[in-house]
């Protein structure tokens, strides 16, 4: 009885929340401030696909590692790679090599934001970082009920290079300036660009470029004066209005639907 009368009070709790807000802020913990030679790069970071990747970053931002460093390799339609000490492929910093993060967990109808449901997997988003992961009757299968999911490699993701090795992830990044899905599970998914896409599609092209693009510098925007950080608010995942925006999407896309074509508009803080 008394079971079921909490059930009936949390039903009607649900019921009288007040649905999420349509706009969020950017945490500015897990916000990177990226200042290149063609302008700044704002990018979410999200320690729930890879916290190692996340918090190694973060590091070598702070220790300055990656200001000046050039944008070694840059293919157009695919990615801008960078931060390697050495300014070319192999190099490494001081740090130990990470292990693979190429895949996490999530708990079926937690805070994600899934936008697609297929008989043999689901995608959504946690934050502006797109996600594809297995079904939720797989993960019912599951010996921890959790659903293994996977960061989606779609334009403006970033993340963590490595050579052959899965477990030699280090110092060096990329930004996705168009989709490339055979990325999927094989390297480690960090963030995803929020502002600046164009400036990652600017990049001058090359292998390596001949005149080369650099990252002027990079910062947390919690170590930036509240006055310098980006001022902006993304559309939020779980909001109404992203909903609305994400039906329209499937709508005229049809069968041809994927995470990829979903854009999660920014917007100056209001």
């Amino acid at each position: 009885m008394r079971r079921a009368l909490l059930a009936a009070a949390a039903v009607l709790l649900a019921a009288q929340a007040p649905p999420p807000a349509d706009w969020r802020p950017l945490a500015a913990e897990n916000t990177l401030v990226v200042d290149t030679s063609k302008g700044r790069i704002v990018v979410e970071m999200r320690p729930e696909f890879a916290p190692l990747a996340v918090q190694r970053v973060k590091l070598l931002a702070r220790e300055g590692v990656y200001d000046g460093l050039l944008f070694h390799r840059v293919i157009d339609g695919f990615v801008d790679q960078t931060g390697n000490p050495n300014n070319r492929d192999g190099g490494t910093s001081a740090h130990p090599d990470l292990p693979p993060e190429f895949t996490f967990k999530l708990t079926p109808g937690g805070p994600q934001a899934v936008v697609a449901r297929r008989s043999d997997g689901v995608a959504g988003f946690v934050g502006a970082t797109p996600f594809e992961a297995v079904s939720e009757a797989e993960a019912a299968r599951a010996p921890d009920r959790l659903m293994r999911a996977w960061g989606a490699y779609c334009a403006g993701v970033v993340g963590m290079g490595r050579q052959a090795d899965p477990g030699t992830a280090n110092s060096e990044i990329f930004f996705m300036r168009a989709p490339a899905r055979r990325l999927d599970r094989d390297y480690a998914v960090w963030g995803r660009v929020v502002q600046g896409l164009d400036v990652v599609r600017a990049i001058r092209v090359g292998e390596p470029p001949s005149e080369p693009d650099r990252m002027i510098r990079v910062r947390v925007a919690a170590d930036l004066p509240p006055g310098e950080r980006p001022a902006l608010e993304v559309l939020n995942e779980r909001g109404p209005a992203f909903a609305r925006r994400v039906g329209e999407l499937k709508a005229r896309k049809g069968a041809d639907f994927s995470v990829c074509d979903v854009e999660v508009p920014v917007r100056a803080s209001r």
